[in-house]
């Protein structure tokens, strides 16, 4: 007991006498057990650091590095991190980096984000190389060189990585025991915390390089890299090599990376690698022909003049002379892809095929907006285009002329610019479809300038991304006219078949029309300039924005505004000098555009610093556009994190400022668009009964972008919100005017391009789609100007699986989705009794025979439970008890009140192609023994099966059997007078046709 006593001494007080012995020993053994003892009596011992210090600082003392350990502790325990790790740094090799202790977690994180910020100035200075200490540099590679002696490689690659230490990132990638799951890591890394533009792209050469330097290099990431860092001469040496190397697989693999890229919809960085492959064709061939429209020849052989059209996949018989060799067709199919050719006519045959929208929702809509009321009649235009985007199916139009010619000036512009969403990728037909409503060169005009400009805009939305063959003949148009409202469609149109081109020539016919100083015309042309020159960062932007200073138009400088803001897209760090000339300028519409230039710079990147100069504008700026932008282009920034986004918005989503409560509502449905995020949802269920009719519609238009294909098995808010929220505020006659529009186009939303598009903003590769978050951008815009809506559509991307053969074409095959059925299926369509035309005189009788109804139900239930009618009488009695208990003004019952049979299957075998949701990939497996496997699964053991997968056939010598084979019918109509829209026929296995629905009854009284 007295030894134990001893050895535990209750003060360090006699330690700290000895340190002022003479003797070198004494100090030594007190530094010892001060060192020992300095966690229980540091408060005591941080009374003589002084002293501990004079004795580090003491080149005679031969334990130096040991007083400089024991200073350490003393300031760490006192909080001071930056003296701490100052003595740490003296200790030397006494610091051990592997122990175990808060001490040394806290200390090492403090070095590691000491050396990293070091690092940073040093990358960022253009002055002489920043002096790093040694000592600090010689902690971080021991603490390296431990994690790649453990074998942590992540941990190790995840500190190379902050660090900025590019050759201990090679020595861990190499040393790890997989090599491609280790650099699959590191790509992943440098998209998610590399927040440095020019570092990210000096850690993508390396892994190049590394991928590269392997016997068998994964060409599909390594081409992903080369996109990143804006290279297509390695992509198309690359491409040419996989071609030429004779094997069916590296061609398939070729395809693959060709149909990847173009996922991600670069339009410019696509043309050049398709470029710089040898052996081009002509150039009438090379991208999309150009296409010489007779406006009078229409066939007529067919019912209602259709024009059949097939899959375009160009054969060998095109191809220049000199491609010759067995390569030539493999060299050609390439460049259909590239060019967008091939993809868009399978995702337009797809959309076509597997058409689920419901024209009884439409017919619903029309019936009950007011004829008198422009605005809903124009969102139901626009709600019809998005349920029909790509489909080609305008079945509605056809059936209501008379209806859609009530369309006066914009309004009419709007509508025969929806004609361009419903047909958007058809683009061997995109002219001839447009021809009664384009203008007539050498003739009288047939129709008003409004449809004549709107037809130009549609134009540009069909070619949209892709407009080779277009952009000649919309240059020709704009310089023909003096009219604003065709200059306003032509520099739409423009602006969407050469987005990101940075094509001169069209800038200065643009250019040329927004010096004309016309507010209608100038405004599209500034959008038009940012479209063109996306991304580029180049000096238009100051001539941009001298132009906007000069200016006395609003318009013209909203749009000079958003187009600079396009111009730095995606630039990040290099944008700032940009971001903070706009956002200190004196005009509020320029301050406007730069938060939009904030959040197209940032795009996905979270970035911190972006976040914060956003939050801070929108809670100080004085103006309330620029307050609602800031909180909006939160989405932008978020989008790769959507998680977070309704955590980050969500005290902004309670605002006082209503302004500030409808960019929370569309930050949160930009950024969680497609996710049915149940977060997202419960922040946007308030803010639908907003007191505030704007802040009700942006909070319906963003709880459609979130639930956009998802069910109500999938959450049940789902189904209260489609059918029952939307269909109230329809019906309800005495609705706000903005919110009924919000409804309607949010019906549109939910039901897009046939119910099978989503929004998305990252490619599968986390590539950022630039046509879908510029679209976004500009759609909403909408706020000033509503012909912008259809921007929207540009973000739409097809949820299918697509798998392909050699000759790109789609055989039939089943495989697996390992989930309940009931998650991912198409909605089922409600009752039709439930969307009973409501005219003002016969909503009550209405009302009163839908309860007088329910309780004979409740009655006759009664009585069948009473007798014991068995399982199936008292199960029907529980739905008609939840179904008495919805309020009696409810416009829907739930369609989940029809139950599914409780063994549902676990599974469910789709056939190719097939719609498959994003929640829905990972549940997706190949049948055992399927004749066809991807091609990537050579490269890794989980493929992700969506979008176009190239298939390798097994079993060669058999038969295929090809599907979709369904093609788009096309017609010119005839009809004239701007009123008429161009006419589409669907076969059964299209769109279900109102004739397909039981007519709905006429509303009668019940008596009993």
């Amino acid at each position: 007991m007295v030894a134990t006593t001893l050895a535990s001494p209750s003060s360090a007080s006699g330690l700290l006498a000895m340190l002022n012995e003479p003797h070198p020993e004494l100090k030594l053994h007190a530094l010892e057990k001060i060192n020992s003892l300095i966690h229980l009596f540091w408060p005591e011992i941080s009374t003589s650091v002084p002293t501990i210090e004079s004795l580090y600082e003491d080149e005679e003392f031969e334990q130096r590095q040991l007083a400089a350990l024991v200073a350490s502790k003393v300031f760490y325990y006192l909080g001071e991190l930056n003296d701490s790790l100052s003595y740490a740094l003296g200790a030397g090799p006494l610091f051990d980096v592997s122990e175990v202790s808060d001490y040394a977690h806290t200390l090492l994180a403090k070095a590691l984000d000491e050396y990293a910020n070091l690092k940073s100035k040093y990358l960022k200075s253009n002055e002489e190389a920043v002096t790093i200490d040694p000592r600090l540099e010689a902690i971080v590679e021991r603490m390296l060189n431990k994690c790649i002696l453990d074998e942590k490689y992540q941990q190790a690659m995840g500190m190379a990585v902050e660090c900025r230490r590019l050759d201990k990132l090679e020595e861990t990638i190499m040393r790890s025991d997989n090599v491609h799951s280790a650099l699959a890591y590191c790509i992943n890394l440098s998209h998610t915390f590399v927040n440095h533009r020019e570092y990210r792209s000096e850690v993508l050469r390396l892994l190049v390089k590394i991928y590269q330097s392997l016997p068998s290099p994964d060409y599909v990431s390594i081409c992903q890299c080369l996109m990143f860092l804006n290279e297509p001469e390695g992509v198309a040496a690359i491409l040419e090599k996989l071609l030429q190397s004779g094997s069916k697989d590296d061609a398939l693999l070729a395809f693959q990376i060709a149909f990847d890229l173009v996922e991600n919809e670069h339009q410019a960085f696509l043309l050049k690698v398709r470029d710089r492959l040898p052996d081009s064709r002509p150039q009438a061939l090379s991208g999309q022909p150009v296409e010489s429209v007779d406006p009078e020849h229409v066939e007529t052989g067919s019912p209602n003049g259709y024009v059949s059209t097939d899959v375009i996949i160009p054969t060998s018989a095109t191809v220049d002379a000199h491609i010759d060799g067995p390569n030539a067709n493999d060299f050609t199919k390439l460049k259909g892809i590239l060019s967008g050719e091939t993809p868009i006519q399978l995702t337009l045959q797809f959309l076509y095929s597997h058409n689920r929208s419901d024209l009884l929702i439409l017919k619903t809509i029309k019936q009950s907006v007011e004829m008198r009321n422009s605005v809903c009649h124009s969102a139901t235009i626009c709600a019809n285009a998005l349920m029909h985007a790509g489909t080609t199916v305008d079945t509605f139009l056809r059936e209501n002329l008379e209806w859609l010619s009530r369309a006066t000036n914009w309004a009419k512009f709007s509508a025969t610019a929806g004609l361009g969403v419903i047909h958007r990728g058809h683009l061997q037909q995109g002219r001839s479809l447009m021809a009664p409503y384009l203008p007539q060169s050498g003739a009288a005009a047939s129709s008003s300038p409004y449809s004549e400009g709107g037809a130009l805009y549609a134009l540009g939305l069909i070619h949209a991304n892709h407009g080779e063959g277009i952009k000649q003949f919309l240059r020709e148009s704009l310089r023909n006219t003096n009219s604003e409202v065709i200059q306003h469609g032509a520099c739409l149109g423009l602006g969407l078949a050469a987005l990101g081109t940075a094509d001169e020539e069209i800038y200065e016919d643009v250019k040329n029309v927004l010096y004309t100083d016309s507010a209608v015309a100038g405004e599209a042309a500034g959008i038009c300039m940012g479209l063109l020159m996306v991304g580029t960062s180049s000096k238009k932007a100051s001539e941009m924005l001298a132009y906007a200073h000069d200016t006395q138009h609003e318009k013209i400088i909203r749009g000079l505004s958003l187009g600079i803001a396009l111009t730095v897209y995606g630039r990040e760090e290099e944008a700032d000098t940009l971001i903070e000339q706009m956002t200190r300028d004196q005009d509020p519409i320029l301050r406007y555009g730069g938060m939009y230039a904030l959040a197209l710079a940032y795009r996905g990147t979270s970035n911190n610093k972006a976040i914060h100069q956003l939050l801070h504008f929108a809670v100080s700026d004085v103006s309330d556009d620029v307050r609602r932008t800031a909180v909006l282009a939160l989405g932008f920034v978020l989008c790769s994190e959507p998680e977070q986004t309704p955590r980050i918005v969500s005290l902004l989503s309670e605002s006082y400022n209503p302004h500030v409560r409808y960019g929370a509502a569309l930050a949160v449905g930009i950024s969680c668009a497609g996710t049915g995020s149940s977060e997202a949802i419960s922040l946007l269920e308030p803010l639908t009964l907003d007191v505030v009719d704007f802040v009700r519609q942006g909070a319906l238009l963003a709880m459609a972008m979130v639930m956009i294909q998802v069910n109500e098995s999938y959450d049940f808010r789902v189904g209260m919100f489609r059918y029952a929220q939307l269909e109230k505020i329809i019906l309800d006659k005495h609705e706000d005017t903005m919110s009924k529009m919000g409804a309607i186009l949010a019906s549109g939303i939910l039901d897009a391009g046939g119910r099978n598009v989503s929004i998305k903003l990252l490619s599968k590769n986390s590539h950022d789609r630039m046509t879908a978050i510029v679209g976004l951008a500009v759609f909403s815009q909408f706020w000033y100007w509503y012909p912008l809506q259809y921007f929207i559509s540009l973000s739409f991307s097809p949820t299918a699986f697509i798998g392909l053969n050699y000759d790109l074409k789609v055989p039939s095959f089943e495989f697996l989705s390992n989930a309940k059925p009931s998650l991912f299926e198409y909605p089922r369509p409600p009752h039709p009794h439930l969307f009973v035309h409501r005219e003002a005189s016969h909503c009550g009788a209405v009302h009163i025979c839908q309860a007088k109804a329910r309780a004979k139900k409740d009655a006759e239930q009664k009585a069948n439970t009473e007798r014991g009618s068995g399982e199936e009488a008292t199960s029907g009695s529980g739905k008609s008890q939840k179904s008495s208990e919805k309020p009696a003004d409810a416009i829907q019952v739930e369609p989940t009140s029809e139950r599914k049979p409780e063994s549902e299957p676990s599974s469910a075998t789709l056939v190719n192609p097939s719609r498959v949701l994003p929640a829905q990939e990972k549940h997706i497996n190949l049948l055992e023994g399927s004749r066809y496997v991807p091609v990537k699964q050579k490269y890794t053991s989980r493929p992700i099966l969506s979008g176009f997968v190239l298939l390798r056939d097994l079993q060669p010598s058999e038969a295929e059997v090809l599907a979709l084979t369904d093609a788009p019918s096309t017609v010119t109509s005839t009809t004239g007078g701007g009123s008429a829209v161009a006419q589409q026929g669907s076969t059964s296995s299209a769109a279900m046709a109102v004739d397909d629905e039981p007519q709905p009854p006429q509303p009668f009284e019940y008596s009993s």
